[in-house]
């Protein structure tokens, strides 16, 4: 089973994703000139310009995190005991990835799950 992040953390790596494509598109804009002479400014140019956008667009993201971490409600998660914030109705805990959620219809229990699974069923 693939281990997924809280909602948090995803919009984080994007954040950082993006910071780290935008550097690198403008370090390749910039090999152009080396390698084309004069087509290459242009070159540098147009991916500066795409970069530092890229750039733009993490900045967004790391400030719309911040501003939804701060009103994010902190819980105790019931898995691992630590403190982790929660976006939405369902969402994963920061260290140990267990799903939480507010919505009761949502919830799963799974030691009925599993006394299920593991108890011989009698048919008659």
């Amino acid at each position: 089973m693939k281990m997924k992040a809280s909602k948090i953390s995803t919009l984080r790596t994007w954040g950082l994703l993006l910071v780290l494509g935008g550097m690198g598109l403008m370090v390749l804009g910039t090999s152009g000139i080396i390698l084309f002479g004069q087509v290459g400014k242009i070159i540098a140019a147009i991916f500066m310009v795409i970069g530092i956008l890229t750039c733009g667009a993490s900045m967004f993201i790391y400030f719309w995190v911040g501003m939804l971490s701060t009103s994010a409600p902190v819980i105790e998660c019931p898995e691992c005991g630590k403190r982790t914030k929660m976006l939405g109705k369902t969402d994963r805990c920061m260290y140990c990835h267990t799903i939480l959620t507010w919505d009761a219809s949502q919830a799963t229990n799974d030691s009925i799950g599993k006394e299920r699974e593991s108890s011989p069923s009698t048919t008659a």
